[in-house]
């Protein structure tokens, strides 16, 4: 091959030169000049303007890459080790980075009310998971495990929501919370016994979150004593009156219970019938009559006369006679009705000092008092025959004025001694419708 020949064989060529050589054909390099290609200009002067430097650009890179080949072959190892260095160095940095990144990353299975999703998480612990997740609970929700313990590739975190339940139980009403998702489950976590009960709705029913109210009357061992015989029975009845008639006992007419009926009937108690018959007695009763007292001053002290006498009152009163268990009971009153208003007695009492002796009586008008009392008869006799004389006294009277036999047989001036000892004794209240004329 002659020399021209190979000078101008591209294969053959000798691409080795000095360094500054390198740096005055970098220097010696035309500029590209980006031609900028817009929309719907193929064909035009442009285009071709930029297919032709990109072909310029092309050999040029064909060219650098060769020189640097050609170079790396002359440089000492210690250039190509504090050139490879750093590259080393960030690749083993990126591999660890890539390592830890990988060792961060857990894979955690997050249950929230039954429902399981597998996720992936940075976070440390269970509280940064559920607040990562968007999971809030509050005082009456579960979280297993804790809030707060540490997280591990492969752990399992559940929440449980709480929900309110207003349940009563066997009459009484209490506010609970629980986890559990059916009714069934819920008696389970409330320890509630649930064979032989009565419950409001189904056991296989749902809870949501806003809650339920449910009623529940466990079975109860209840004794039933009527007509002198014990039955037992095991009852969920709402009330005493339901048990006894489980027990196939009826209650008649004013039958009754020990307890009251509509209570609730407890396990372990003992309910009596009272087997209970009744009639009605009508009583006509007196009703006392008030005393009223004046003071008068026309009457000696102490003397009494009674000026309007006073008469009872009736009442007519209904009583309930009853029986129990064959046992009689007191009468019971239930009603009383007034037939007669009582009438008010009235009574004088004497306030005038009495006269010394029988001669102070002397001016009175005792012939107008016989004549009132007996037509002024010493014999008169009243006709029943209790009264007699003049001043128509009665035997009891005469005799303790010092008097012998019946006043009518006496004469007219022992008759009038009498009297006058009388006066002094009573006043004019011996005689209440004839003693006026005395004075």
């Amino acid at each position: 091959m002659s020399k021209s020949q190979y000078e101008t064989d591209e294969t053959c060529r000798d691409t080795y030169r000095t360094a500054y050589e390198v740096r005055a054909d970098r220097v010696s390099e035309p500029v590209p000049v980006t031609v900028p290609i817009l929309p719907r200009q193929t064909g035009s002067v442009q285009e071709k303007g930029a297919e032709a430097e990109a072909g310029r650009r092309a050999g040029a890179g064909r060219r650098a890459a060769r020189r640097r080949r050609a170079r790396s072959v002359f440089e000492r190892p210690e250039a190509v080790v504090r050139r490879l260095l750093p590259r080393a160095l960030i690749v083993a940095f990126l591999a660890g980075g890539t390592t830890a990144f990988v060792a961060e990353d857990k894979a955690i299975e997050l249950t929230v009310d039954g429902k399981p999703r597998t996720l992936h998480t940075f976070a440390d612990d269970v509280t940064e998971l559920l607040t990562e997740e968007g999971v809030a609970v509050g005082p009456h929700d579960v979280v297993a495990p804790a809030p707060g313990t540490a997280l591990a590739s492969g752990d399992e975190v559940a929440v449980r929501y709480g929900r309110p339940m207003r349940l009563t139980l066997d009459g009484r009403q209490r506010e609970v919370w629980t986890t559990a998702h059916t009714v069934d489950e819920a008696l389970a976590q409330l320890g509630v016994r649930a064979e032989g009960a009565y419950m409001s709705v189904s056991r296989s029913r749902p809870i949501g979150r806003a809650g339920l109210a449910l009623d529940v009357r466990t079975e109860r061992a209840v004794t039933v004593m009527a007509d002198g015989r014990a039955r037992v029975i095991r009852t969920n009845a709402a009330t005493v009156r339901e048990a006894i008639e489980e027990a196939g006992i009826t209650l008649h007419g004013q039958d009754t219970t020990s307890v009251p009926p509509g209570s609730f009937p407890r396990d372990g108690q003992t309910v009596t019938v009272l087997r209970v018959t009744g009639t009605r007695e009508v009583r006509e009763e007196a009703i006392p009559f008030r005393v009223r007292r004046t003071y008068d001053p026309t009457l000696f002290k102490g003397t009494e006369v009674v000026e309007q006498a006073g008469q009872p009152g009736v009442r007519r009163v209904t009583y309930l006679l009853r029986t129990v268990n064959g046992v009689g009971q007191r009468p019971r009153r239930e009603r009383g009705d007034v037939m007669r208003e009582p009438r008010t007695q009235v009574v004088r009492i004497g306030t005038q000092s009495p006269p010394a002796s029988v001669d102070a009586a002397g001016g009175l008008d005792w012939r107008g008092l016989a004549a009132c009392e007996s037509g002024g008869r010493a014999g008169a006799v009243d006709p029943s025959g209790t009264y007699g004389g003049l001043y128509q006294f009665d035997t009891d009277t005469w005799q303790s004025l010092g008097g012998a036999g019946r006043p009518q047989d006496a004469s007219a001036s022992e008759q009038t001694y009498r009297a006058k000892r009388l006066y002094l004794r009573r006043g004019t209240s011996a005689w209440p419708h004839c003693g006026a004329r005395l004075q």
